[in-house]
C-alpha cells in the first residue's frame, strides 16, 4: 500500500482542487446508483479519495463507510463532510485488500475509478462479493484502459518506479465483465459514455 498512498498524499490538493471532468455523465451515474439505494441500508465505499460521492449519496443511506489508502485525501474527506452537516459517513485508512469484515455486511459497495489501481481486480471482486448481503449490488465506474490506452501495460511500471505514477493495471471492458460474472455477479446496468471514458457497472448478487 505505501508507495501508491505516498503517491495520493502528495497530490491530494491538487487532486481536490480539479473539476470533474464530464459532469453530465456524473451526475447520471449518481442517479442511476440512487434507484438502488433504500433508507435502511449500509453501503461501502472503498478508494473513496476526497469524499464526494459518498457524502452526495450519504442523505439516502442508513450509513456508508468509506474508505481510501491516502491519509491526506481522507483529511480533505472529513473536512468536506463536517463543512456539510454530513454524519452518517465514517471515513478510514484502509485498503480494500486488508479490509475485514463479516460476509454479507453490506447491501452496496462502491467501487468508483479504483479497479484499473488495485493490485489484483480478482481478488478485490471476490472480496466485495463477500460483504455483501445478498442480492446486494457492487457498483463500478472503472477506466478500462486496454480498449483505449494499451501502451500503458508498458508505461506505467515505469512511471511508477519513478514516483510519477500510482500502481495501474490495464484490462479491457470485457476483461472486466468476465471477471465479474466468473465471481458470481450478474451485471445489472451496464453504461459506456464513450469513447475514453469508464465503463458504469451495477453487478448483482445472487439474492
Amino acid at each position: 500500500m505505501a508507495p501508491s498512498a505516498k503517491f495520493w498524499d502528495r497530490i491530494a490538493g491538487r487532486y481536490a482542487r480539479q473539476p470533474i471532468a464530464d459532469e453530465a455523465s456524473y451526475q447520471t451515474k449518481l442517479q442511476v446508483t440512487r434507484s438502488y439505494f433504500r433508507p435502511d441500508m449500509e453501503v461501502l465505499e472503498f478508494g473513496c479519495g476526497t469524499g464526494s460521492t459518498a457524502i452526495s449519496h450519504a442523505p439516502h443511506v442508513r450509513h456508508i463507510h468509506a474508505i481510501d489508502i491516502s491519509s491526506k485525501m481522507l483529511d480533505i474527506a472529513r473536512a468536506k463532510a463536517d463543512a456539510a452537516g454530513v454524519t452518517n459517513v465514517t471515513f478510514q485508512r484502509a485498503a480494500i485488500d486488508d479490509f475485514s469484515v463479516p460476509d454479507g455486511t453490506y447491501d452496496v459497495v462502491l467501487g468508483l475509478s479504483i479497479l484499473h489501481l488495485v493490485e489484483n481486480k480478482e481478488a478485490v471482486i471476490a472480496r466485495v462479493y463477500g460483504m455483501l448481503k445478498p442480492g446486494g449490488v457492487f457498483v463500478t465506474s472503472t477506466a478500462c484502459l486496454g480498449d483505449s490506452m494499451k501502451y500503458l501495460k508498458f508505461v506505467a511500471p515505469i512511471g511508477r518506479a519513478l514516483g510519477l505514477m500510482p500502481l495501474v493495471r490495464v484490462f479491457t471492458a470485457t476483461e472486466l465483465e468476465k471477471s465479474l460474472t466468473d465471481a458470481g455477479f450478474a451485471i445489472d446496468h451496464r453504461w459506456h459514455p464513450g469513447k475514453g471514458k469508464a465503463v458504469f457497472i451495477v453487478a448483482k448478487k445472487a439474492a
